[in-house]
């Protein structure tokens, strides 16, 4: 039985011929961040029939199974990357629309702080830094 097979039905969902192209998709592309809408047109451009309607129902249900992470960036539309189980905050360039990963224990630690010193337990956070390349 494939991975794909293996890792929906896991998650509790029954193993169709689009949750597997889209599965298998979202684990082969460089991009880790996607739209439905791209997710759409990377299934086209591989020969794949997958309607748009089909890729925003099937994604919605990978996030309900905790498949994926659903981001709603500013600017609107939503994107999605496989949950990998990593914590990691993200960069979004203003100029670009490039998502960057990235992780850092000493902004991990001072919200910690931040939420005990008020009186509370952290129990899970998003953070995102807006960023534009620097003038040369």
């Amino acid at each position: 039985m494939s991975n794909e097979n293996q890792e929906l039905r896991k998650a509790g969902l029954k193993v169709t011929l689009p949750r597997v192209k889209i599965l298998q998709l979202l684990e082969t592309t460089s991009e880790q961040h996607l739209s439905a809408e791209d997710v759409y047109k990377l299934l086209l451009e591989a020969g794949e029939d997958v309607g748009l309607a089909t890729v925003y129902r099937v994604l919605t249900q990978f996030e309900s199974a905790g498949l994926v992470v659903r981001h709603n960036f500013d600017g609107g539309h939503s994107v999605f990357e496989l949950d990998r189980g990593d914590h990691h905050d993200h960069m979004v360039c203003t100029d670009t629309g490039k998502v960057i990963e990235f992780h850092n224990e000493e902004i991990e630690e001072l919200q910690r702080q931040i939420a005990e010193e008020h009186g509370y337990e952290l129990t899970g956070h998003s953070l995102v830094l807006y960023v534009k390349e620097k003038e040369k």
